[in-house]
């Protein structure tokens, strides 16, 4: 396929400067007590951390500094004795009134209105006080990930959800961002399903996203094999009834298999007719995407979507490069490895049989995202059970200096995230009982909008009373994502939450 630079890889206009640090009253308040800690405890201290936080009680004041008890401890003095050096020693001008000591050493100040007035004014520009982020290299934002050929889970949802407003942020701070979604699009499983169509002549041509993800299915079946349970009748005199039906089984998987193999050489090779049908998999799985992305508002289009395939023709020179520099070895078995000093089990990162594993891939596109889209950072939006995966391989890539360009290092992130449940604390599931797609969720989210606003809109005193049924049904989708999308991003991150789709729905009223 094509690779076309990705849309959201043109550069951010950067906003304007709007009164910097200074305008910010905390980090003014953090920069007149650090001189102060200095000015009283001498340089020793000039890296100390005053701990200026708001208050978290108003009557008391606006912010409160509560380094004073750590600091006493650290320098041998008396904790609220040191708070009041310190209120004495700090120059607040205009920006506050004169603070109080309390308690054992905190620090109360109450801002005085004409610099909460003068902080406003400084803010009121087109980038409204934001500070453009210091580094100007770009940001990957690794989100969504689908893999082809299967429906995409709400699992999808929360990676698509939670990068799509890290990257806003990003791009708000004038970063430029560099969306990608990481395709599950080449190997043996894609292969599974093309030789599993090709076996039912399937038309291609009419195929949607719902029939293709039962050809997934079907083939994952097709190609199992139980040699054990064969073994194990054959032992314990299962009954010819029994040992003939898993042979049978045995030989229609090994049928299923040479096939599979056949295809993925096919696909490897270039075969015209194979590739064509393996990118029709790819648009077919894209539409049905890229629908839901867009009802849900996320940021994110098809020149974003890179795949494993980009990277196949990278991973022989990314392990040979990993032996050469002594960062990977090769087993006893032949296999290529990684090992930690503090891990049991290596990285492989390719298998004996010369097979390669989503750790090469990670590692390929580590480098590409580095040293051909000059990333300082590089963030991966994934379930945080994958937290071991990316520990693995993000140690890997730095060991290899894959990870810094032109001598400076780029960061590499992993923002893990919970499941999303139901009421009864499983996997989401629809109210038919199957397991929750996102667009199932994304359809049942509006209609249930739509709904509640119908109901709504009956009462002659509500706003929304008499509106055509056009509007009504927009507003309905509007509250429908909209409570998706609450529900995902006012949740813990890393914790599994409960989506209550009524609650959520009533919420957004």
């Amino acid at each position: 396929m094509s690779d076309p630079v990705p849309s959201s890889a043109v550069p951010a206009a950067s906003p304007p400067v709007s009164g910097g640090p200074a305008a910010d009253p905390q980090a003014r308040l953090e920069a007149v007590f650090r001189a102060a800690i200095v000015e009283v405890l001498g340089a020793d201290f000039a890296d100390a951390d005053p701990v200026v936080k708001t208050s978290g009680k108003p009557e008391l004041g606006d912010f409160q500094v509560n380094g004073a008890m750590a600091l006493a401890k650290r320098a041998g003095t008396n904790p609220r004795e040191l708070a009041a050096r310190l209120v004495e020693a700090a120059d607040l001008g205009d920006l506050a009134e004169a603070p109080e000591v309390a308690g054992p050493g905190f620090i109360n100040i109450r801002l005085r209105p004409e610099a909460i007035a003068a902080g406003l004014e400084g803010m009121a520009d087109e980038a409204l006080g934001v500070v453009p982020a210091a580094d100007p290299r770009p940001v990957v934002v690794d989100m969504c990930a689908v893999n082809v050929a299967k429906q995409a889970h709400v699992g999808h949802l929360r990676s698509s959800i939670i990068g799509d407003a890290m990257a806003r942020i990003l791009e708000r701070r004038g970063q430029t961002v560099i969306r990608q979604n990481h395709l599950g699009d080449w190997g043996r499983p894609i292969a599974q399903v093309l030789f599993a169509l090709r076996e039912r002549e399937v038309d291609l041509t009419r195929l949607d996203l719902t029939e293709l993800d039962a050809a997934y299915r079907d083939a994952q079946i097709a190609v199992k094999a139980d040699l054990r349970g064969l073994e194990a009748a054959r032992t314990n005199l299962g009954g010819p009834h029994r040992i003939a039906e898993l042979e049978a089984q045995n030989d229609g998987a090994a049928e299923f298999d040479a096939g599979v193999r056949r295809t993925l050489l096919d696909l490897q090779r270039g075969d015209p007719a194979t590739l064509a049908e393996w990118e029709r998999l790819i648009e077919i799985t894209l539409d049905s995407l890229h629908e839901s992305l867009d009802l849900l508002g996320v940021r994110l289009d098809r020149t974003d979507n890179r795949g494993e395939s980009f990277y196949r023709d990278r991973l022989d020179a990314t392990v040979a490069d990993l032996l050469a520099a002594g960062v990977a070895r090769e087993d006893a078995d032949s296999s290529v490895i990684v090992e930690f000093e503090d891990r049991e089990k290596p990285l492989v990162v390719r298998k004996k049989d010369g097979g390669y594993l989503y750790a090469t891939t990670d590692l390929a596109a580590i480098r590409f995202r580095v040293h051909e889209l000059h990333a300082g950072r590089v963030i991966y939006v994934v379930d945080f059970r994958q937290g071991d995966h990316f520990r693995d391989v993000f140690e890997t890539a730095r060991r290899a200096g894959w990870t810094v360009e032109d001598g400076r290092e780029a960061s590499l992130w992993h923002v893990g995230f919970g499941a999303v449940l139901g009421d009864d604390r499983k996997p989401l599931r629809t109210r038919s009982g199957a397991n929750a797609t996102l667009r199932s969720l994304i359809d049942e989210a509006i209609a249930r909008g739509r709904a509640e606003v119908e109901r709504r809109a009956e009462d002659p005193g509500s706003p929304t009373h008499g509106l055509p049924a056009e509007e009504l049904a927009a507003i309905g989708r509007a509250v429908g994502i909209g409570a998706i999308k609450y529900a995902d991003l006012s949740s813990d991150l890393t914790r599994d939450y409960v989506f209550d789709m009524d609650r959520m729905i009533a919420a957004s009223k």
